[in-house]
């Protein structure tokens, strides 16, 4: 018992040091200077009543976004579907699958999906609309394999196709995730987790309304206003992540179990910072769950989230079925509330 306690406690001191020791090389942060800022929406009502500090636990199918490598722990197939409504009245969705497959690994696919309402188009001649609607929408599909190559370390990899649409512009892009996990016997069991998102190709708007027409020259002869020209468009980065976690059980006793976790981010879109998360479960039925997100960064939007969870078993199927909530707070972007819906079979 003292040495589980000891060892929370080195963990808990140790989330300032996972930040710091990163160091900062520039003081410009880069926001909002990537496209496809969707895939940093965090996925999982269980992970975001954490605040976020899920990379080294990864102990569900939302470990196909937190931490590839966590999928091969699963010992059973599990989906995961969630809902969000997100901030400026846009809607998040997320639906994963794992499966594990024995010997050869476990493979994981996922969908991702920000969507908006239809808008009415307007221009500085008509303010009220011209009669048109536009809408936007991002998504992303990814593949994922993951693989024990120990019984305490494993690895994982994901392939994705990221797309982003308004009105008639179009951007496509290809991303790869990857990530380990590590269980050690350090001062009687800690949790490692490390993982790398987004690292992929530029992403670039095209389609017909960046065509424009205009008049070229007002000097010439047969100049007339309606020659065709295109604007041209930047490309843009993805957001390249970086994380690092540590996890252990404080307390875990036949019947009740108490998990405190630490992440520090390294983003390529923002300033370093940390989560930190703790989960206490009951009979691995009932879970309560509170965390902080990115702590000691600058002009963040609030930080604080909690949530609970309950799991129940099938008699007939032997399966568990998962149902999870999750309240962040969005500071003056107001709230979110996540529900997600597991099933491991």
């Amino acid at each position: 018992m003292e040495t589980r306690v000891l060892r929370a406690l080195l963990i808990a001191a140790a989330f300032p040091l996972l930040l710091f020791g990163q160091g900062s090389t520039t003081n410009v942060s880069k926001t909002g200077t990537v496209a496809s800022s969707f895939l940093e929406i965090a996925v999982g009502a269980p992970a975001v009543g954490m605040g976020g500090a899920f990379v080294s636990l990864a102990n569900d199918a939302t470990a196909l976004y937190w931490n590839v490598a966590g999928i091969a722990n699963l010992q059973k197939r599990e989906f995961i579907s969630l809902h969000t409504s997100w901030i400026a009245e846009t809607s998040f969705n997320y639906a994963g699958l794992v499966m594990p497959m024995g010997n050869f690994g476990t493979l994981g696919f996922s969908f991702t999906s920000l969507s908006m309402g239809e808008q009415p188009v307007r221009t500085v001649e008509k303010p009220e609309g011209t009669g048109e609607f536009f809408d936007a929408s991002d998504i992303a599909l990814g593949v994922s394999y993951a693989r024990k190559l120990t019984d305490r370390f494993s690895l994982g990899l994901t392939a994705k196709y990221i797309q982003q649409k308004i009105w008639h512009m179009t951007a496509n892009g290809f991303a790869i995730d990857a990530g380990t996990s590590f269980h050690t016997d350090l001062l009687g069991g800690i949790n490692i987790g490390a993982s790398i998102t987004n690292f992929g190709t530029s992403m670039k708007l095209s389609g017909r309304d960046t065509r424009q027409f205009g008049r070229i020259d007002n000097t010439k002869l047969g100049s007339n206003d309606r020659i065709p020209s295109n604007i041209e468009l930047d490309s843009w980065d993805l957001p390249l992540l970086f994380q690092f976690g540590l996890s252990t059980n404080a307390i875990d006793r036949e019947g009740y179990r108490w998990t405190i976790a630490v992440d520090a981010l390294h983003p390529t879109d923002n300033y370093e910072s940390v989560n930190i998360g703790t989960e206490f479960a009951y009979n691995d039925i009932f879970y309560l769950r509170g965390g902080y997100n990115s702590l000691f960064l600058s002009d963040n939007e609030g930080g604080f989230s909690f949530g609970f969870g309950l799991a129940t078993s099938t008699l007939l199927t032997n399966a568990t079925i998962k149902i999870d909530y999750a309240y962040r707070d969005m500071g003056r972007l107001q709230t979110v509330n996540v529900f997600s819906l597991g099933l491991a079979f």
